[in-house]
């Protein structure tokens, strides 16, 4: 069992006790870890104690969160969305694929894929020539990923385990030299969103309703909500950011164990050290 997996048990208990508060030891033993072990388990993958990373699972913790983040999002938001050159100064960029390319479903076109471990548990990345066009998690290690097979089904494959741990690394790794691109498929309304998304500073969250007003259309939170869900590139494009106006953390297309640890490490000021599973680094911070 890697340490993510430890992390989302502990999680799922938490949650089916929540009202009766479970104790650190009663969560280490959730988890089958002493205390000890428990503890030296999330200083190593959280960077942070136990009690600061269940303090961050809280609800009161994210509506805190969201009210804070306000001010420092908009101004954000209104900066970033005023025009696309001020993307060329965060860490991923877009380029959204052409009609003809969509319409092709990526004929021609070669895309490299392979399974890697993230701190996060088993993922799956897919790359061309422009960039990253696929990431996604798992539960489980998992054969060919249907989501790419499904956005390029004209496109040439290969796999390539080894490129694909280099890839992930890369992206689990802040303040990595240069930018990651992101080659991604989407209507109009879908780059709307995945952009502002990009704009929402890590240990930050915003609302549906933030990120359409954002976007100039107040009352497509709906449509937000199902342009965040058809992210072709988890983490990269931060959906996990994005949360209930009432502060409840909601689904994820990777598991909602998975958004709230996530949340819980960019907002509680962690930094996952690595995956926990095997030789395959990725560190986080």
């Amino acid at each position: 069992m890697s340490d993510y997996e430890r992390i989302a048990a502990v999680i799922r208990h938490l949650d089916a006790g929540h009202f009766s508060q479970p104790s650190i030891p009663e969560l280490a033993e959730s988890a089958g870890l002493s205390v000890f072990h428990f503890h030296r388990l999330f200083k190593r993958w959280a960077g942070v104690t136990p009690k600061d990373f269940l303090q961050c699972l809280t609800l009161e913790h994210a509506r805190s969160r969201l009210l804070s983040s306000r001010s420092i999002l908009d101004a954000a938001l209104d900066a970033g969305l005023s025009g696309p050159g001020r993307l060329h100064d965060l860490f991923v960029t877009i380029e959204a694929a052409s009609p003809g390319e969509v319409k092709s479903g990526g004929q021609g076109m070669l895309v490299e894929w392979g399974m890697a471990e993230s701190p996060f548990g088993h993922c799956s990345v897919g790359w061309n020539s422009r960039g990253v066009c696929h990431l996604a998690f798992h539960d489980q290690a998992a054969g060919f990923p249907n989501g790419l097979q499904e956005r390029w089904p004209q496109a040439d494959f290969r796999k390539n385990d080894r490129e694909a741990g280099k890839w992930i690394r890369k992206i689990f790794v802040r303040g990595t030299a240069g930018t990651i691109p992101a080659f991604v498929s989407g209507t109009s309304f879908q780059l709307k969103v995945w952009r502002a998304l990009l704009l929402i500073p890590r240990g930050n969250l915003a609302t549906y309703s933030s990120i359409a007003s954002a976007i100039g259309s107040p009352g497509a939170v709906r449509a937000v909500g199902t342009a965040c869900g058809s992210n072709p590139v988890a983490w990269l494009i931060p959906c996990h950011r994005v949360i209930r106006g009432t502060g409840v953390v909601g689904g994820y297309r990777w598991g909602r164990d998975r958004k709230r640890s996530m949340l819980a490490v960019e907002t509680c000021g962690g930094r996952v050290k690595k995956s926990g599973a095997g030789n395959s680094p990725a560190p986080l911070g």
